[in-house]
């Protein structure tokens, strides 16, 4: 298993893909890049056997999906998600100070760790929605420089900044443009910048390739530029922004490129909108997957019992990471289920079913482990700590299929520099190959044939 490798491309795929709509063009040109066809929601899909296939739905969400040779008996499916918190821009951005500074109007997405966004450098990347003489089109803009900064007051000016200080989301938290001429300013107090010229705007259009008058909307965002990097005495760790949950969609794309499907359909699909609860059409509140899942079935020639038939043969690991076991804070972990970074697959739990994981799909999740070859472990919260969600359990609303939640150990999720273990990318993309070209027989009376 080449580590170092695997790990050289997730880096690379991470500092390439600073917002959910850049993973999915770099998960689209991966795909297009083995035979993958791309298709589109709207027009009528043309499918038959040994197919391999993607659809994109909002620019920032993906299902790929590979159709075994002959007749398939279920779905072997992997969701992950595509976003992570950061800072959302908000309309009518900009805001002057002092006659003198240009600030962004932004707002939390996701619940992020605040602190870390302070004092480094920043850029924007999204989308921004222009009109040209053909009608309404899409621009994906990644400000590739070092464009922004937060900066902290300094501690002569706030003597609590290290006792528990709580920054305040709109006056703490706003990232510095630059300086404008006196000219431009709109006086010393904070003061929107509509009815002068907007420097922001004119930045956007220059990096679309527009004018500022054709831009219509934007949705566009802050990240951190840190690169991913090792670190650890023998290069142990891997640290980078979006590990949650890059890491496990990378993996997961690795490993449908490698699959061989045999009698189920992979299907790799990446969520958006995960970090703010799923409730989008391209999150997994959504009916995207139950749509692809309904067209596949459909493409093929099946009848609706068909379809309904194939979904007691059918297994999905919702993939999201999980907290590894923090070496400063140790009882914040569980007393026996306690997940280390280079400890391999997290199974993830929970009585509450945050966590979708029974017996039975987590049985049939260890068996995919121990075929792979790949060390895995198991996550509970402690009793008396509420953990996250993720969204596992809110895709079952739409695909009703047996699923565990499973994912890396990782430690500071959420921030926007999180460390994760060298070894596990790894052994996931192996663990993803393998479910991929597997498939899970119901046999009735609740026994279940597993096929590798």
């Amino acid at each position: 298993m080449d580590f170092e490798k695997i790990n050289a491309e997730l880096l690379d795929f991470l500092d390439r893909s600073p917002v959910p709509f850049y993973a999915v063009r770099n998960m689209k040109k991966a795909l297009e890049e083995r035979g993958f066809r791309e298709l589109s929601e709207a027009d009528h899909w043309n499918l038959q056997e040994g197919d391999a296939c993607y659809v994109c739905r909002n620019d920032s969400a993906l299902i790929a999906f590979r159709i075994p040779k002959r007749d398939f008996t279920g779905f072997q499916i992997i969701a992950s998600h595509c976003d992570s918190p950061m800072f959302r821009i908000k309309p009518n951005a900009e805001i002057t100070a002092e006659g003198r500074y240009v600030k962004l109007n932004v707002e939390k997405y996701g619940g992020a760790v605040l602190a870390p966004w302070l004092d480094r450098p920043l850029s924007v990347a999204g989308r921004v929605i222009v009109e040209t003489e053909s009608g309404i089109e899409t621009r994906l803009i990644n400000i590739d420089r070092d464009l922004l900064i937060i900066p902290n007051l300094a501690i002569h000016m706030n003597r609590q900044v290290n006792e528990g200080f709580k920054y305040n989301l709109q006056t703490d938290l706003l990232p510095l443009l630059g300086e404008i001429s006196g000219t431009q300013a709109a006086g010393a107090d904070e003061t929107p910048a509509a009815g002068k010229q907007e420097v922001f705007l004119s930045l956007l259009a220059a990096e679309a390739g527009v004018r500022p008058e054709q831009i219509l909307d934007t949705d566009l965002y802050l990240y951190s530029r840190m690169k991913g990097t090792y670190v650890g005495m023998n290069r142990e760790f891997l640290c980078s922004g979006r590990l949650d949950d890059l890491q496990c969609a990378f993996a997961s794309l690795q490993g449908i490129l490698a699959a061989k499907p045999a009698d189920s359909v992979a299907v790799h699909c990446v969520f958006d909108n995960e970090e703010v609860g799923s409730g989008t059409r391209q999150g997994a509140a959504g009916t995207f997957l139950r749509d692809v899942l309904h067209r596949i079935s459909e493409g093929l020639g099946r009848s609706e019992e068909d379809y309904l038939r194939t979904q007691s043969s059918s297994f999905m690991v919702s993939l999201d990471n999980a907290h590894a076991v923090h070496p400063n804070h140790p009882e914040k972990a569980d007393p026996t289920s306690r997940p280390y970074m280079n400890g391999g697959i997290v199974i993830k739990y929970d009585a509450g079913k945050k966590y979708t994981t029974d017996a039975l799909s987590g049985a049939i999740l260890r068996a995919v482990c121990k075929s792979a070859g790949v060390p895995f472990q198991t996550f509970a919260n402690r009793s008396d700590m509420i953990g996250g969600s993720t969204l596992g359990h809110i895709s079952q609303s739409q695909v009703s299929v047996n699923t565990a939640d499973a994912g890396l150990a990782q430690l500071a999720m959420h921030s926007p520099y999180e460390t994760a273990g060298a070894k596990d990318t790894a052994w996931l993309v192996e663990m993803a190959r393998v479910l991929f070209s597997s498939s899970v027989e119901n046999t009735g009376s609740g026994k279940y044939r597993l096929h590798f």
